[in-house]
Protein backbone atom coordinates (compact mmCIF):
# COMPACT_ATOMS: atom_id res chain seq x y z
CA UNK A 1 0.00 0.00 0.00
CA UNK A 2 1.42 3.34 -1.02
CA UNK A 3 2.48 5.80 1.69
CA UNK A 4 4.51 8.53 -0.06
CA UNK A 5 3.81 10.10 -3.75
CA UNK A 6 6.62 11.10 -6.25
CA UNK A 7 6.59 14.71 -7.09
CA UNK A 8 7.91 15.57 -10.55
CA UNK A 9 11.47 16.09 -9.59
CA UNK A 10 11.61 12.67 -8.28
CA UNK A 11 11.34 13.31 -4.52
CA UNK A 12 8.76 10.89 -2.20
CA UNK A 13 6.58 13.28 -0.31
CA UNK A 14 4.82 10.89 3.07
CA UNK A 15 1.28 10.73 1.88
CA UNK A 16 0.44 11.71 5.37
CA UNK A 17 1.96 14.43 7.53
CA UNK A 18 1.19 16.66 10.33
CA UNK A 19 -0.15 19.54 10.19
CA UNK A 20 0.89 22.65 12.78
CA UNK A 21 -1.83 25.45 12.08
CA UNK A 22 -3.48 26.79 14.95
CA UNK A 23 -0.71 24.51 17.11
CA UNK A 24 -0.16 27.54 19.96
CA UNK A 25 3.80 27.46 20.59
CA UNK A 26 3.47 25.47 24.13
CA UNK A 27 2.06 22.87 22.67
CA UNK A 28 3.33 22.31 18.75
CA UNK A 29 7.19 21.04 20.18
CA UNK A 30 5.66 17.99 21.73
CA UNK A 31 3.32 17.18 18.87
CA UNK A 32 6.31 17.69 16.27
CA UNK A 33 7.93 14.93 18.97
CA UNK A 34 4.76 12.99 19.29
CA UNK A 35 4.52 12.53 15.83
CA UNK A 36 7.78 11.42 14.80
CA UNK A 37 7.65 8.69 17.69
CA UNK A 38 4.55 7.83 15.86
CA UNK A 39 6.13 7.58 12.55
CA UNK A 40 5.09 11.03 10.67
CA UNK A 41 8.06 11.98 8.33
CA UNK A 42 6.02 14.29 6.81
CA UNK A 43 6.14 17.85 8.26
CA UNK A 44 4.01 20.56 7.02
CA UNK A 45 4.77 24.29 8.34
CA UNK A 46 4.58 28.03 7.80
CA UNK A 47 5.82 31.51 8.77
CA UNK A 48 2.52 32.98 9.22
CA UNK A 49 1.58 29.92 11.53
CA UNK A 50 4.28 31.96 14.42
CA UNK A 51 5.24 28.48 15.69
CA UNK A 52 8.44 27.69 13.43
CA UNK A 53 10.81 28.08 15.80
CA UNK A 54 9.22 25.49 18.28
CA UNK A 55 8.53 23.19 15.27
CA UNK A 56 12.19 23.30 14.86
CA UNK A 57 13.00 22.42 18.45
CA UNK A 58 10.82 19.47 18.66
CA UNK A 59 13.15 18.03 15.28
CA UNK A 60 16.03 19.07 16.66
CA UNK A 61 15.22 17.27 19.93
CA UNK A 62 14.61 14.34 17.39
CA UNK A 63 17.62 14.37 15.85
CA UNK A 64 19.88 14.40 18.47
CA UNK A 65 17.90 11.59 20.25
CA UNK A 66 18.57 9.27 16.92
CA UNK A 67 15.21 8.57 16.51
CA UNK A 68 15.40 10.45 12.71
CA UNK A 69 18.30 11.76 10.71
CA UNK A 70 17.28 15.01 8.63
CA UNK A 71 17.29 13.49 5.50
CA UNK A 72 14.46 11.12 6.67
CA UNK A 73 12.09 14.02 7.49
CA UNK A 74 10.50 15.79 4.29
CA UNK A 75 9.73 19.34 5.34
CA UNK A 76 7.42 21.85 4.09
CA UNK A 77 7.14 25.84 4.77
CA UNK A 78 5.05 28.39 3.23
CA UNK A 79 6.43 31.84 1.65
CA UNK A 80 4.13 34.56 3.57
CA UNK A 81 2.46 37.25 1.17
CA UNK A 82 3.62 40.04 2.68
CA UNK A 83 7.22 38.54 1.24
CA UNK A 84 6.14 38.27 -2.72
CA UNK A 85 8.42 41.52 -3.76
CA UNK A 86 11.48 39.96 -5.45
CA UNK A 87 13.65 40.63 -2.90
CA UNK A 88 12.04 39.57 0.20
CA UNK A 89 11.47 35.73 -0.99
CA UNK A 90 15.05 34.79 -0.44
CA UNK A 91 15.62 36.32 3.51
CA UNK A 92 11.85 35.06 4.13
CA UNK A 93 12.97 31.46 3.28
CA UNK A 94 16.19 31.84 5.43
CA UNK A 95 13.73 32.83 8.48
CA UNK A 96 12.12 30.14 7.87
CA UNK A 97 15.24 27.92 7.83
CA UNK A 98 16.35 29.37 10.96
CA UNK A 99 13.41 28.71 12.94
CA UNK A 100 13.18 25.40 12.03
CA UNK A 101 17.53 25.26 12.66
CA UNK A 102 17.85 23.13 8.93
CA UNK A 103 19.58 24.00 6.17
CA UNK A 104 17.11 23.09 3.41
CA UNK A 105 13.82 22.69 3.01
CA UNK A 106 12.12 19.73 0.71
CA UNK A 107 9.60 21.86 -0.63
CA UNK A 108 8.39 25.40 -0.22
CA UNK A 109 5.19 26.73 -1.42
CA UNK A 110 3.60 30.15 -2.42
CA UNK A 111 0.84 30.15 0.23
CA UNK A 112 -1.90 31.85 -1.44
CA UNK A 113 -1.89 33.64 -5.19
CA UNK A 114 -2.27 37.05 -3.88
CA UNK A 115 0.53 39.39 -2.62
CA UNK A 116 0.22 41.80 -0.02
CA UNK A 117 1.62 45.06 0.60
CA UNK A 118 5.00 44.59 2.27
CA UNK A 119 5.68 45.63 5.96
CA UNK A 120 5.49 44.23 9.84
CA UNK A 121 2.30 43.49 9.47
CA UNK A 122 0.74 39.66 8.39
CA UNK A 123 -2.55 40.67 7.02
CA UNK A 124 -2.52 44.79 6.06
CA UNK A 125 -5.56 46.30 6.52
CA UNK A 126 -7.45 49.47 4.61
CA UNK A 127 -10.20 51.20 6.93
CA UNK A 128 -12.58 48.50 5.33
CA UNK A 129 -10.88 45.73 6.84
CA UNK A 130 -9.47 44.89 3.47
CA UNK A 131 -6.48 43.27 2.32
CA UNK A 132 -4.11 45.83 0.83
CA UNK A 133 -2.18 44.10 -1.99
CA UNK A 134 1.05 44.74 -2.94
CA UNK A 135 2.13 45.22 -6.36
CA UNK A 136 4.36 42.42 -7.68
CA UNK A 137 2.43 39.73 -10.13
CA UNK A 138 2.92 35.67 -9.02
CA UNK A 139 4.90 35.20 -12.19
CA UNK A 140 8.00 37.73 -10.55
CA UNK A 141 7.34 35.83 -7.19
CA UNK A 142 7.72 32.37 -9.01
CA UNK A 143 10.74 33.95 -10.44
CA UNK A 144 12.14 34.07 -6.95
CA UNK A 145 11.13 30.94 -5.58
CA UNK A 146 13.27 29.01 -8.82
CA UNK A 147 16.06 30.77 -7.25
CA UNK A 148 15.70 29.43 -3.92
CA UNK A 149 15.83 26.02 -5.73
CA UNK A 150 19.08 27.63 -7.41
CA UNK A 151 20.99 28.16 -4.58
CA UNK A 152 19.65 24.73 -2.66
CA UNK A 153 17.77 26.61 0.24
CA UNK A 154 15.01 24.01 -1.25
CA UNK A 155 14.58 20.99 -2.55
CA UNK A 156 11.52 21.50 -4.60
CA UNK A 157 8.73 24.49 -4.88
CA UNK A 158 4.92 24.59 -5.15
CA UNK A 159 1.96 26.61 -4.55
CA UNK A 160 -1.20 26.48 -2.15
CA UNK A 161 -4.93 27.55 -2.76
CA UNK A 162 -4.15 28.25 -6.29
CA UNK A 163 -7.14 27.83 -8.90
CA UNK A 164 -6.39 25.70 -12.18
CA UNK A 165 -6.30 29.20 -14.58
CA UNK A 166 -3.75 30.66 -11.90
CA UNK A 167 -1.31 27.18 -12.27
CA UNK A 168 -2.37 27.71 -15.59
CA UNK A 169 -0.49 31.01 -15.91
CA UNK A 170 2.79 29.67 -14.14
CA UNK A 171 2.59 26.94 -16.20
CA UNK A 172 3.05 28.68 -19.85
CA UNK A 173 5.46 31.45 -18.37
CA UNK A 174 8.14 31.83 -20.85
CA UNK A 175 11.31 30.74 -19.52
CA UNK A 176 9.48 28.58 -16.97
CA UNK A 177 12.55 26.55 -14.84
CA UNK A 178 10.65 24.69 -12.46
CA UNK A 179 6.69 24.13 -12.62
CA UNK A 180 4.89 23.62 -9.23
CA UNK A 181 5.50 20.34 -7.75
CA UNK A 182 2.36 20.41 -5.51
CA UNK A 183 -0.99 22.83 -4.86
CA UNK A 184 -1.85 22.09 -1.12
CA UNK A 185 -5.84 23.30 -0.64
CA UNK A 186 -8.78 22.92 1.64
CA UNK A 187 -9.83 19.74 0.88
CA UNK A 188 -12.39 17.04 1.95
CA UNK A 189 -15.90 15.06 1.21
CA UNK A 190 -17.83 18.91 1.42
CA UNK A 191 -15.12 20.05 -0.59
CA UNK A 192 -14.13 17.52 -2.76
CA UNK A 193 -12.01 19.61 -5.52
CA UNK A 194 -12.58 16.78 -8.15
CA UNK A 195 -11.91 18.70 -10.95
CA UNK A 196 -8.74 20.86 -9.78
CA UNK A 197 -7.08 17.91 -8.25
CA UNK A 198 -8.06 15.79 -11.44
CA UNK A 199 -6.42 19.23 -13.47
CA UNK A 200 -3.16 19.19 -11.48
CA UNK A 201 -2.87 15.36 -11.59
CA UNK A 202 -2.88 15.36 -14.87
CA UNK A 203 0.13 18.50 -14.84
CA UNK A 204 2.25 15.89 -12.54
CA UNK A 205 1.06 18.62 -9.76
CA UNK A 206 0.79 16.35 -6.52
CA UNK A 207 -1.75 17.06 -4.37
CA UNK A 208 -1.90 18.05 -0.61
CA UNK A 209 -5.33 18.61 1.19
CA UNK A 210 -5.57 20.93 4.18
CA UNK A 211 -8.51 20.78 6.79
CA UNK A 212 -9.16 16.82 5.40
CA UNK A 213 -11.35 16.80 8.76
CA UNK A 214 -13.41 20.18 8.02
CA UNK A 215 -11.42 22.00 10.53
CA UNK A 216 -13.42 21.69 13.16
CA UNK A 217 -11.56 24.05 15.79
CA UNK A 218 -11.07 26.88 13.19
CA UNK A 219 -11.98 29.67 15.28
CA UNK A 220 -14.85 31.23 13.27
CA UNK A 221 -16.84 28.09 13.33
CA UNK A 222 -20.60 28.65 13.94
CA UNK A 223 -23.08 26.45 14.87
CA UNK A 224 -24.55 25.85 12.41
CA UNK A 225 -21.74 24.89 9.72
CA UNK A 226 -21.46 21.22 8.97
CA UNK A 227 -19.57 18.85 10.87
CA UNK A 228 -17.75 15.88 9.03
CA UNK A 229 -17.05 13.82 12.22
CA UNK A 230 -20.79 13.73 13.24
CA UNK A 231 -21.57 13.18 9.89
CA UNK A 232 -23.88 9.43 10.65
CA UNK A 233 -23.05 8.43 6.61
CA UNK A 234 -18.98 8.71 7.28
CA UNK A 235 -19.87 7.39 11.02
CA UNK A 236 -21.36 4.50 9.46
CA UNK A 237 -18.60 3.42 7.41
CA UNK A 238 -15.91 4.06 10.23
CA UNK A 239 -18.04 1.62 12.10
CA UNK A 240 -17.92 -1.25 9.14
CA UNK A 241 -14.14 -0.77 9.16
CA UNK A 242 -14.00 -0.43 13.23
CA UNK A 243 -11.67 2.52 12.44
CA UNK A 244 -12.86 6.35 13.55
CA UNK A 245 -14.50 9.08 11.64
CA UNK A 246 -11.00 11.00 11.04
CA UNK A 247 -9.17 7.79 9.88
CA UNK A 248 -12.06 7.05 7.39
CA UNK A 249 -11.21 11.11 6.16
CA UNK A 250 -8.07 10.68 6.29
CA UNK A 251 -8.05 7.34 4.19
CA UNK A 252 -10.45 8.66 1.19
CA UNK A 253 -7.88 11.31 0.53
CA UNK A 254 -4.40 8.99 0.06
CA UNK A 255 -6.83 5.94 -2.04
CA UNK A 256 -7.21 9.57 -4.34
CA UNK A 257 -3.38 9.68 -3.93
CA UNK A 258 -3.75 13.22 -2.31
CA UNK A 259 -2.03 13.69 0.82
CA UNK A 260 -2.78 14.64 3.79
CA UNK A 261 -1.80 17.30 6.75
CA UNK A 262 -4.30 16.75 9.44
CA UNK A 263 -3.46 18.92 12.79
CA UNK A 264 -3.56 17.69 15.88
CA UNK A 265 -1.40 18.28 19.65
CA UNK A 266 -3.40 15.30 21.18
CA UNK A 267 -0.59 12.27 21.26
CA UNK A 268 -3.90 10.02 21.23
CA UNK A 269 -5.07 11.48 18.38
CA UNK A 270 -1.65 11.62 16.34
CA UNK A 271 -1.01 8.36 17.08
CA UNK A 272 -4.46 7.76 15.93
CA UNK A 273 -4.70 9.92 12.43
CA UNK A 274 -1.50 7.75 11.57
CA UNK A 275 -3.39 4.55 11.50
CA UNK A 276 -4.88 4.91 7.85
CA UNK A 277 -2.64 2.01 6.03
CA UNK A 278 -4.09 -0.86 7.34
CA UNK A 279 -7.77 -0.93 5.49
CA UNK A 280 -9.06 0.18 2.43
CA UNK A 281 -12.58 1.98 1.46
CA UNK A 282 -14.34 0.11 -0.83
CA UNK A 283 -15.03 1.99 -4.78
CA UNK A 284 -18.95 2.06 -3.30
CA UNK A 285 -17.43 3.66 -0.38
CA UNK A 286 -15.41 6.07 -1.99
CA UNK A 287 -18.17 6.45 -4.32
CA UNK A 288 -20.35 7.47 -1.69
CA UNK A 289 -18.11 10.25 0.37
CA UNK A 290 -17.65 11.88 -2.81
CA UNK A 291 -21.35 12.28 -3.26
CA UNK A 292 -21.04 14.26 0.03
CA UNK A 293 -19.96 17.07 -1.91
CA UNK A 294 -21.25 20.47 -1.54
CA UNK A 295 -18.58 23.21 -2.48
CA UNK A 296 -18.26 24.28 1.23
CA UNK A 297 -15.37 26.02 2.21
CA UNK A 298 -14.09 26.99 5.90
CA UNK A 299 -10.99 28.83 3.99
CA UNK A 300 -12.98 31.84 2.31
CA UNK A 301 -10.26 34.36 2.75
CA UNK A 302 -13.11 36.99 3.02
CA UNK A 303 -10.69 40.34 3.24
CA UNK A 304 -9.27 39.05 0.10
CA UNK A 305 -12.02 39.02 -2.06
CA UNK A 306 -11.29 42.20 -3.56
CA UNK A 307 -7.73 41.14 -4.23
CA UNK A 308 -7.48 40.52 -8.40
CA UNK A 309 -5.95 37.52 -7.71
CA UNK A 310 -8.78 36.17 -5.23
CA UNK A 311 -9.06 31.99 -6.16
CA UNK A 312 -12.49 31.12 -5.10
CA UNK A 313 -14.40 32.83 -7.96
CA UNK A 314 -13.33 30.21 -11.10
CA UNK A 315 -14.91 26.72 -10.46
CA UNK A 316 -11.89 25.22 -9.57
Amino acid sequence: MATCVRLSTGAEMPLLGLGTWKSSAGQVKAAVMAAIDAGYRHLDCAYVYQNESEVGEGIQQKIKEGVVKREDLFIVSKLWCTFYDKPLVKGACQKTLTDLKLDYLDLYLMHWPLGFKAGEELFPADDKGMSVPGNTGMLDTWEAMEELVDCGLVKAIGISNFNHEQIERILNKPGLKYKPACNQVECNPYLTQEKLIKYCQSKGIAVTAYSPLGSPDRPWAKPEDPSLLDDPRIREIAVKHKKTPAQVLLRFQIQRNVTVIPKSVTPRRIVENFKVFDFELTKEEMATILSFNRNWRAYTMSTCKTHKEYPFNAEY
